[in-house]
């Protein structure tokens, strides 16, 4: 039986968590541009989060990155909305509960940093992931918010923290 831990990112899971994301999108179909696929972020995530009012979570399985969320302040209107960020997992973490999990430490982390509310962007054919979002209390929006850069993310989310 596998035994699962979210737990903060560290320097060393840098690569792990790149592999992970990037291998969950071109599994998607993902367009690589306009997407998290291309952010420079995605070779450092230790180093990206390590400013005030951010964080990742690594989901790990013996030993292996397995999945990873984070929570940063939403580019544009900081103070008040966070956006749920490079949340990802592999084939071997879904349909156990985990994504609830994590997005309950991501949640958690956001009241914690004094936001009121949490932004994602996906896109229409990840359903499992806005199925996820939906019980999590995330509500459909009309259109973007903030200064993500991902042009190609067509579906945006919102709810209270």
């Amino acid at each position: 039986m596998s035994s699962f831990k979210i737990r903060e990112i560290k320097p060393e899971d840098n690569e792990q968590v790149a592999k992970v994301v990037r291998s969950v999108l071109v599994e998607m179909g993902v367009p690589k541009v306009g997407t998290a696929y291309e952010d420079k972020a995605l070779d450092d995530m230790y180093g990206t989060y390590q400013h005030p009012r951010m964080n990742y979570f690594v989901l790990e399985s013996e030993g292996k990155i397995i999945g990873g969320a984070g929570i940063a302040p939403l580019a544009g209107l900081e103070e008040k909305v966070c956006e749920l960020q490079k949340m990802y997992f592999l084939p071997e973490a879904r349909g156990k509960g985990l994504g609830a999990q994590m997005m309950d430490t991501c949640l958690k982390y956001a009241a914690s940093q004094a936001f009121e509310k949490c932004y994602i962007e996906t896109l229409p054919y990840m359903e499992n992931a806005r199925k996820l979002y939906g019980k999590s209390g995330f509500k459909s929006l009309e259109a973007p918010m903030g200064n993500t850069g991902h042009f190609n993310c067509t579906m945006w989310m919102i709810r209270d923290v």
